[in-house]
């Protein structure tokens, strides 16, 4: 075997020729050229006229074991007619304007999938900044073109960080079970901006549209696309009712404070919010003695189960009924927090009706969201929202890695 086929044996990537080696202080630099003769632009990848050559440069490759590789090149210039100026020419082994191969990118993304940036800055021996920029570029290279293809079933819903002081807006595809599209806020006119990249064709084509009881999210389907059916997210439909139950339940605190049934009272939360079949025995003594004690806050139980199980008809019919039912008895139910809840579900009522026919939710975007989670919380937290998203694409969009791991 030639030692320049052991060496491109050795470097493990098509589309070059290896010349030679030499060891600098421990590092392994090897000496390549393109196997292509033709030049071409590292931007725009258009076959161009190259004319001199820059110095030598040298990109970080996968080392073996401890000994750090490093392939070097003298980089032709080329001028290029699309890109409207002179700019470097493209090389098969590493993108455009990065210092490290293709091969030394995907591991450190595939380890940013797995682990905080931390423990990839010294597995990897890169600053923390370089992680990001790294991620960014593969995402950019990995990420599916047809991500926004074939919509149909989207969910909605906005994302918190840097301590819940600022905002994404992100979108799913329920087919794909992926994120499909983020940007900073969490207001109208930034999933409008959603809408407006996909354009009337793809805009026609959504038929369902899951989310939470958001005025601005609801204001943005209905202007962007009519057609597609609000189904509101059953958790948070049911949250108002529980919502308002503890609130019920701390009114009768503040009535019954010092007295034993107070005290009684005050042990009685989760007994009151749990569901039934959930109820430890002790939780089930509590709850008769509520409704032994207690009518007003009894009542506002019997309110948030009746809802619970109005939303589990399988008929859209039987389900129409039990909500009007619902509403009526929350109406005159004397419960301050629950007329106030029964305003709400009468307002949103066809998006709430909805679900029990289309038997869609944000489960999915509420899980993702405690995935998106536990990677800003590994992370510290992002300082911007492209650093984010990127991470989020990364993680969370479908991409799949194929590292070159023993």
């Amino acid at each position: 075997m030639r030692v320049s086929t052991l060496l491109r044996c050795l470097v493990g990537v098509s589309g070059l020729f290896a010349e030679s080696l030499r060891f600098e202080g421990g590092v392994m630099v090897i000496s390549v050229k393109p196997r292509r003769r033709r030049t071409r632009c590292a931007q725009c990848e258009r076959v161009c006229p190259g004319y001199d050559r820059l110095p030598p440069r040298r990109w970080r490759h996968l080392g073996i074991g401890r000994l750090r590789i490093e392939l070097e090149y003298a980089p032709r210039r080329v001028s290029c007619k699309s890109c409207s100026g002179v700019h470097v020419e493209a090389v098969a082994w590493a993108a455009h304007a990065s210092n490290f191969t293709y091969d030394f990118e995907e591991l450190v993304a595939y380890l940013a999938q797995v682990t905080d940036k931390t423990r990839v800055t010294e597995l990897m021996g890169i600053a923390w900044s370089t992680v990001g920029s790294i991620v960014q570029r593969v995402v950019d290279r990995k990420i599916d073109p047809d991500l926004l293809e074939d919509l149909r079933f989207i969910g909605v819903d906005e994302f918190g960080y840097k301590k819940r002081h600022n905002y994404l807006t992100l979108v799913v595809d329920h087919d794909g079970k992926r994120v499909v599209w983020t940007e900073k806020g969490h207001d109208s006119a930034t999933l409008k901006a959603f809408f407006d990249e996909l354009g009337p064709e793809r805009c026609a084509k959504i038929e369902c549209v899951t989310m939470d009881l958001s005025a601005a999210f609801i204001k943005a389907v209905e202007d962007r696309v009519p057609q597609a059916r609000i189904v509101f997210d059953r958790f948070h439909v049911q949250r108002l009712a529980s919502d308002a139950l503890d609130e019920v339940r701390r009114e009768q605190l503040r009535d019954l404070r010092g007295t034993p049934e107070g005290r009684d009272l005050f042990r009685s939360r989760f007994a009151l919010l749990k569901n039934p079949w959930n109820l430890t025995t002790s939780e089930s003594g509590r709850l008769s003695n509520v409704q032994r004690a207690n009518a007003p806050l009894y009542r506002a139980y019997l309110l948030k189960e009746t809802l619970a199980k109005a939303l589990e008809y399988q008929q859209p019919l039987r389900a129409e009924r039990a909500l009007h039912e619902w509403l009526a008895w929350a109406a005159r139910s004397r419960l301050k927090p629950f007329v106030r809840a029964a305003r709400t579900v009468r307002k949103h009522f066809d998006g709430i009706l909805a679900y029990v026919s289309e038997r869609m939710t944000n489960a999915f975007l509420e899980g993702m969201n405690n995935r998106i989670r536990m990677i800003a919380h590994r992370a510290y937290g992002f300082h911007d929202h492209v650093a984010l998203s990127a991470m989020i694409f990364l993680c969370c969009s479908g991409i799949v890695l194929d590292p070159p791991l023993p």
